[in-house]
């Protein structure tokens, strides 16, 4: 079972990340973005950890949906309404729940991809965040029911996830502002596709350290 604790551990956990990398995600929204994609990120992440620990006392979807609001209201372009979608979405997978089975978590993975998909039209292949945690939602749940156990799926899913990420670079983007440097977009790492990659990572490192 995962617990409010991890949960809040682990959102605490991908808002260092976010810090310790912002430089790096800017470097990469650099060359095809607008170059802001750490400082957002960063800028909204500092607002959700300063929240944190007034939500102690509430449901994990409860603090799922306060960070989406969060994000949304906090974060420029189109960070703040994808991760803010994907947020809800989860929250809604795990309302009044204060603690998670391995299939509340698959269920909280997958609809928050499923909100994403239908948020921003992306498809795999396209170059975004959908190339990391697509990959990482099957590996997650092929890991489940073969019943290897949460800590074994989310290393899968973040395996899978690192890999994803690597084909981004590859690619040609077909969403968002790097979409209009057409071809010049290859051979450059997706910055929303990183810190997708910063987030599973973080929830990987709270469920290996209990």
């Amino acid at each position: 079972m995962v617990s409010k604790a991890q949960i809040l551990r682990w959102l605490q956990v991908f808002a260092s990340e976010i810090e310790q990398n912002k430089a790096y995600l800017t470097e990469l929204d650099a060359a095809i973005g607008d170059a802001d994609h750490g400082m957002n990120m960063d800028r909204g992440f500092k607002k959700v950890s300063t929240q944190l620990p007034t939500l102690s006392d509430k449901d994990i979807g409860e603090i799922l949906k306060t960070v989406s609001m969060t994000l949304i209201s906090s974060i420029g372009g189109a960070s703040g309404p994808l991760y803010g979608t994907w947020f809800l979405r989860a929250s809604t997978a795990v309302a009044l729940k204060q603690e998670l089975t391995e299939q509340d978590v698959l269920s909280l993975l997958q609809v928050g991809l499923d909100g994403l998909v239908q948020r921003g039209k992306a498809q795999l292949g396209d170059k975004t965040m959908v190339d990391v945690l697509s990959p990482a939602v099957v590996a997650f749940r092929l890991a489940v029911e073969a019943n290897k156990g949460i800590v074994a799926a989310m290393q899968e899913a973040v395996a899978a996830a690192e890999r994803g990420l690597q084909e981004t670079i590859s690619m040609q983007a077909k969403k968002g502002r790097a979409s209009y440097l057409g071809e010049r977009s290859i051979g450059h790492q997706d910055p929303g596709g990183t810190s997708a990659y910063l987030m599973l990572k973080s929830l990987l490192e709270v469920l290996e350290s209990y």
